[in-house]
């Protein structure tokens, strides 16, 4: 009673750390067929006000009959228990292991009732654990089931996606509740050609029931085998629907059951904080996404987006990451035209999310957009499979920490066996500054352009595009030069593959580093120092040029007229100096 009692704390604090990243995460899926170069990707930016950005690393390694693994809470590190070990494990780079498996996450929570404080698999723990032991998507699938069934799920609701280089899923899943171990769960396979997202809002609705179709399967743990079968395209937990019925989720016909809205049911602000982030994406690759945009915005939540939708042109690598960036840029949220962007657009708000005014007798509430790139990221990738290419070398984890607006993807092959220094675990934490880490790099450099992010962002995001296009172009010839190695010796490859991404990583580094002493000189105190040939302007005598004081905008000068009257008006005679 007494363990009860300490872990069902430690869960109602996990809600409430949880509660305060609600609308967090962000993934975006590609399918081969939606692709340029017929590789499948995925993104997912970790988004949280306490998570460090790091680059995560298991080696592959055997383990003795017998051996446990201890499980520790990905949010909180409380540690969880323990569970059996398996005999070979494979290595993992972050979120994607040597065999182009590749797994993200956004939480959407759900109904907090079906928590189970006794289980000892949270979400990050599943992710991290299935990597070191699924090949494929699909063996991942089955590696998460048979992991809850036995051990039991510590976290809320959560949304998955899951690619190998063949195929992308989604998978989503929430828990049984108090005393029921295990969670009810559906996933879904991309139909080729197609993408979709999630962002924070369970988003799988109705699906195709195991009616005796080969297409559709109802797991249990007898026959988890068979969604190694092709044919399958949708594969459920066979109790789905009978805990929604046995929890009073649920009353109508087992055809009408929509996941998403029993177990997360849409309102106001998984509309507006979630959704949109994911019209977002859609509406820049479809042009019919207009349609869906009074429900996006949280005003018609009558008329669901589709789980995933046909794109109108093929997508790269390099407008993966430039989604991951999206401010609402072009659509009427844009968050660099209203007053709360301040003289200088910036596109981001602070916490909280929404606001009341402390005199307003109504109470009314307000609120900030919830674009895709945040202040608040730990770390985002895109992670890019081929199935044209040797695992070692067909994966590519495009790896970069803090706000994605701000930095750069660094080509992380997937068979590497070493972590640069400035992504390293422990190289500082979000309490402990590191001069050698690039998570208080790019900090750093983000939070200068937040201040004048109208000029300031455009100097970085120009390097940022100069690093990402040289690194994209560099692909082809490294991954020839590690082809020619595998075929004489795979670890040669892998060695090849680790001293270039080590090196890229390094060149990251030292621009980034140069950047932010450029950004400091050139924009001290609100002055901004003219430049000729690369040089900022002296004159004749080796003296400093008189710097540009653009001042402030014409929306930020009536604002502050309306807000002030006539205090700072000047005489008509007055001289202003």
């Amino acid at each position: 009673m007494r363990r009860y009692t300490i872990m069902l704390l430690g869960i109602i604090l996990g809600v409430f750390i949880t509660s305060e990243n609600v609308f967090a995460c962000t993934n975006l899926l590609i399918t081969r067929g939606a692709s340029v170069n017929g590789s499948t990707m995925i993104s997912y930016s970790a988004d949280s006000h306490v998570l460090y950005g790091e680059l995560y690393y298991w080696p592959a390694r055997d383990y003795p009959a017998g051996a446990m693994l201890d499980v520790y809470e990905w949010d909180t590190n409380r540690f969880l228990g323990k569970i059996k070990q398996v005999p070979h494990t494979y290595s993992v780079i972050g979120n994607m292991n040597e065999h182009q498996l590749a797994i993200g996450e956004t939480t959407y929570t759900g109904i907090e009732s079906l928590i189970d404080p006794e289980g000892i698999i949270d979400y990050g723990s599943l992710i991290y654990i299935t990597l070191q032991r699924a090949r494929n998507a699909r063996e991942a699938i089955k590696v998460m089931s048979e992991l809850l069934s036995e051990y039991g799920y510590a976290s809320t609701g959560e949304s998955f996606s899951i690619s190998d280089p063949n195929e992308v899923w989604i998978f989503e899943l929430i828990g049984k509740g108090p005393g029921n171990k295990g969670a009810v769960w559906v996933a879904r396979l991309i139909p080729d050609g197609y993408v979709s997202a999630h962002a924070n809002q369970a988003r799988i609705q109705t699906f195709p029931l195991a009616t005796g179709k080969r297409n559709s399967i109802a797991i249990t743990s007898k026959d988890l085998r068979r969604i190694s079968d092709p044919a399958v395209e949708c594969v459920y937990s066979y109790d789905v629907i009978d805990v929604a019925r046995a929890n009073n989720l649920y009353e109508g016909s087992d055809s009408d059951f929509s996941f998403s809205d029993t177990y997360n049911p849409i309102t106001f602000s998984g509309a507006r904080y979630c959704e949109i982030r994911v019209w977002a994406f859609f509406n820049a690759v479809n042009d019919d996404m207009e349609q869906y945009y009074n429900y996006a915005t949280g005003h018609d939540l009558s008329q669901r987006m589709p789980l995933w939708i046909k794109p109108d042109r093929k997508i790269s690598n390099y407008d993966m990451m430039n989604f991951m960036r999206d401010h609402l840029e072009g659509t009427p949220l844009d968050m660099r035209l209203d007053i709360g962007a301040g003289s200088f657009g910036c596109p981001y708000r602070w916490r909280p999310l929404s606001w009341t005014l402390s005199d307003d007798p109504e109470g009314r509430e307000y609120t900030n957009e919830r674009a895709t790139a945040t202040q608040q990221t730990g770390f985002v990738f895109v992670a890019e499979s081929r199935n044209w290419l040797p695992d070692p070398i067909g994966g590519i984890f495009w790896f970069g920490v803090d706000d994605a607006g701000t930095t750069v993807f660094n080509p992380m092959y997937c068979g590497i066996t070493e972590i640069p220094e400035c992504f390293e675990k422990g190289n500082g934490d979000l309490n402990t500054y590191s001069p050698t880490s690039a998570f208080w790099l790019f900090n750093l450099v983000a939070n200068m352009c937040y201040s004048r992010y109208d000029m300031m962002s455009a100097d970085a995001i120009k390097l940022q595009k100069q690093l990402e296009s040289s690194y994209i172009s560099e692909t082809e010839k490294t991954d020839a030069e590690a082809v020619k190695l595998y075929e004489d010796d795979v670890w040669k490859a892998r060695d090849y593959l680790t001293e270039y991404s080590l090196k890229t990583a390094q060149n990251t580094f030292t621009q980034w580093k140069q950047l932010s002493e450029y950004l400091l000189v050139k924009y001290i105190d609100g002055n901004i120092k003219k430049e000729r040939d690369g040089e900022f302007e002296r004159t004749e005598t080796g003296y400093p040029v008189m710097p540009s004081q653009p001042g402030y905008s014409e929306k930020w000068k009536k604002a502050v007229i309306q807000d002030t009257g006539d205090k700072l008006l000047m005489p008509a005679d007055a001289s202003g100096h």
